[in-house]
């Protein structure tokens, strides 16, 4: 799995980079297929930090997005959204099959 990291007014430290990487990984234990990952951090104002996702899967691609006030905060609705969105998926896969 391809981590692609951006930011608009946010500075990527390695704390954020190595917190994304570790809650993505959580990602690939429920689902093998994931290739390609883009995540981007911004800032919109001082209260609303925003993150989101796009992620290419073997038969599909899963968009989230969230928002908090706290990057983290931010970053770890948004890998709950996508967990529940890849499950969802690969229930699918299985119902096709």
């Amino acid at each position: 799995m391809q981590i692609n990291i951006t930011g608009h007014h946010v500075e990527l430290t390695d704390a954020l980079s190595t917190y994304v990487h570790t809650k993505f990984e959580k990602l690939e234990r429920h689902f093998d297929n994931i290739t390609n990952v883009q995540v981007t951090l911004s800032v919109e104002n001082k209260q609303r930090q925003q993150a989101e996702a796009d992620i290419h899967l073997a038969g599909g691609q899963v968009f989230a997005t969230n928002a908090h006030e706290d990057m983290y905060a931010a970053l770890d609705g948004l890998v709950d959204k996508l967990d529940r969105q890849i499950l969802k998926h690969k229930e699918k896969m299985k119902a096709h099959k």
